[in-house]
């Protein structure tokens, strides 16, 4: 017969199996919804111990869940080293060469952000976003930053700096020549920059794109309202033009 001490050690134990299972999947990019493995998202709901043991492995792993829509979704900490990208593995992911046109794109990814959460207390967003408005967007933007009527120049700005980032997007033109019918992504024009970063996020199941229009997902939303509040910092003061950068 089973005792009552032999009878806990195996409802841990089978709790611990189902949290590895529901954490294994999220980090292999399965799925874990109330439509699909619905019996490890149930689990995850309904009973305290899986719940407790999927937000403590993935802690230590240093990830972060999030739930959106009745599904669940990982991201990586800051400075995960293992699940997330370094600078280097991005830039070959996008095919830029230097840090300061990563650190531009982060700059158009956080102006996306920008573009469907106004606000992300209440969950203000816009349906969807094109390439022309992520432009516009940046450009006002970058008014903040610096200011071109003092004549500055690339060359007396810290390297890497918000000012730099400014003033090296200030330098593109609008659209290249050869875009004037099909924006490709590229690094000679402000669209060829913006089209690398939609291009991106669609490959990373964050937007997704219908006739020039780009859409955001579950997951992206997941990611968005329960991450970006907390990380948005100097850079919402700069962008809203409330502290010299």
């Amino acid at each position: 017969m089973l005792s009552l001490k032999g009878w806990v050690n195996d409802m841990e134990e089978r709790s611990l199996d189902r949290a590895l299972d529901i954490t294994s999947k999220l980090i292999m990019g399965e799925e874990i919804s109330k439509d699909t493995n619905i019996a490890l998202y149930e689990e995850y709901n309904s009973n305290s111990q899986v719940y407790t043991c999927v937000h403590a492995i993935l802690k230590k792993m240093n990830l972060d869940i999030y739930e959106f829509n009745y599904a669940l979704y990982v991201s990586p900490g800051e400075n995960n080293r293992i699940f997330g990208y370094t600078n280097e593995e991005l830039r070959r992911e996008l095919g830029l060469k230097v840090n300061k046109e990563l650190f531009l794109c982060y700059y158009i990814i956080y102006n996306i952000i920008m573009e469907f959460y106004t606000d992300t207390t209440t969950y203000n967003y816009v349906e969807f976003v094109r390439l022309e408005d992520v432009i516009a967007t940046v450009d006002g933007s970058v008014g903040s930053i610096v200011d071109l009527s003092k004549g500055i120049i690339l060359d007396e700005v810290e390297e890497n700096s918000f000012k730099q980032i400014a003033l090296m997007w200030h330098d593109l033109q609008a659209m290249s020549v050869e875009e004037s019918s099909d924006v490709r992504a590229a690094r000679n024009s402000k669209s060829g920059y913006v089209k690398i970063v939609f291009n991106f996020l669609e490959s990373q199941r964050l937007l997704t794109q219908v006739e020039g229009r780009y859409y955001p997902t579950d997951r992206f939303r997941a990611l968005i309202e329960n991450y970006f509040d907390n990380y948005k910092g100097r850079i919402h003061e700069i962008l809203k033009g409330k502290e010299e950068a």
